[in-house]
């Protein structure tokens, strides 16, 4: 009889974000990858349920009857009725946490929190949202068997907004499994009306996203390359460009991008001269990885989520330093940041994250 580790696929019915989206369908195809001899993967989905692509490789699904807005309610106020018990993982924060006990029960139900924005920077995200991810967070400290974070810094941060003491497990995120310029990077810039070569950024009008800061900084580095600004939310381009205009930057330079797959993103990346993140926040620094991934330098505020990700491929310095570092790692030192970036990338791996997951399970 094989033992079933049942994930929590909301996102692959409904994302609520692109990010979580791709991070939910990696990390379940590396959970199936690694699946230990008479382990499977099952699949816990909302209505109306998965389509055939994303089923692929699980071992069975469970449709619940609610659709995940419904879901989300119900599982905030800790109504779960169906579920039933066993080994139960969220790669993110919405996970049927109700009472049971952690010591004896041989139920277990873990979730993972990506970010700390509900806390740090609220004004990311709507009030719901935030209220809910706050009323989540109080039911992972009373009834989740672990709490997974991406950092360290994270976990510090977490430890501080609850109880949760040893549950906190560290399991990092990476960049998509074969992530890597494509062959057609020429004709899919092309596509999205973008230069061949410039310096990328990623982030929205939120003041902690840093971006005034990034913009000054290719001012003042001195660098007359385009700007490119990744996961720019719908909408708000025309306050991205108010930023980068009172940073001295004209609209002309500045070009702002909504989410894109995969493939584009790594061909905007790839032809970047340099990829600057600029904000101080404790999210797991998507952009970042990948980044490192595709091989270009990365300028970065110092904080301790860039350092810990970054080690020593990079350059961190404070905000207020960026444009000189900027200048440093498009200049003299690019090519040796470009070889640091593409060694540091080898230590982010959905493979390692999916045995990190399974370890975990086993220890409860």
């Amino acid at each position: 009889m094989s033992v079933a580790l049942r994930v929590v696929l909301d996102q692959l019915v409904s994302p609520s974000s692109p990010v979580l989206a791709e991070a939910s369908r990696q990390l379940t195809n590396a959970l199936i990858a690694t699946a230990p001899t008479g382990c499977v993967v099952d699949g816990i989905v909302p209505a109306p349920g998965l389509g055939e692509t994303d089923s692929i490789g699980l071992a069975e699904v469970q449709r619940l009857a609610l659709a995940r807005r419904e879901l989300a309610a119900s599982w905030q106020f800790g109504i779960a009725p169906g579920i039933g018990k066993g080994m139960i993982h969220s790669p993110t924060l919405l996970a049927p946490l109700v009472r049971h006990d952690r010591v004896n029960d041989t139920h277990q139900v873990v979730a993972t929190l990506w970010d700390l924005r509900a806390w740090e920077a609220p004004d990311t995200l709507s009030k719901p949202d935030v209220l809910w991810h706050r009323a989540m967070l109080r039911r992972a400290e009373r009834h989740a068997d672990a709490v997974v974070v991406p950092s360290h810094a994270m976990a510090d941060a977490l430890a501080k907004l609850g109880k949760f003491g040893r549950r906190i497990r560290v399991i990092a995120g990476a960049a998509p499994e074969g992530y890597r310029v494509p062959g057609d990077v020429v004709g899919r810039l092309r596509a999205l009306d973008l230069p061949t070569s410039f310096i990328a950024l990623s982030g929205g009008r939120a003041a902690s996203d840093g971006l005034a800061a990034g913009f000054r900084a290719v001012v003042e580095s001195g660098e007359s390359a385009d700007v490119v600004v990744l996961d720019c939310p719908a909408g708000v381009e025309p306050a991205v460009a108010d930023i980068a205009a009172a940073a001295g930057l004209p609209e002309g330079r500045v070009h702002a991008r909504g989410a894109l797959d995969a493939w584009d993103r790594a061909a905007v990346l790839g032809s970047a001269m340099a990829f600057v993140a600029p904000s101080e926040r404790t999210d797991w620094p998507w952009r970042v990885v990948e980044a490192l991934t595709v091989g270009i330098p990365v300028v970065a505020a110092d904080s301790p989520a860039h350092r810990e990700v970054l080690a020593d491929a990079g350059l961190m310095v404070a905000p207020a330093d960026l444009g000189a570092a900027l200048a440093q790692a498009v200049g003299e030192t690019s090519d040796r940041l470009r070889v640091l970036s593409t060694d540091r990338a080898q230590g982010f791996s959905w493979r390692e994250a999916a045995e990190q997951v399974w370890q975990l399970h086993a220890e409860l």
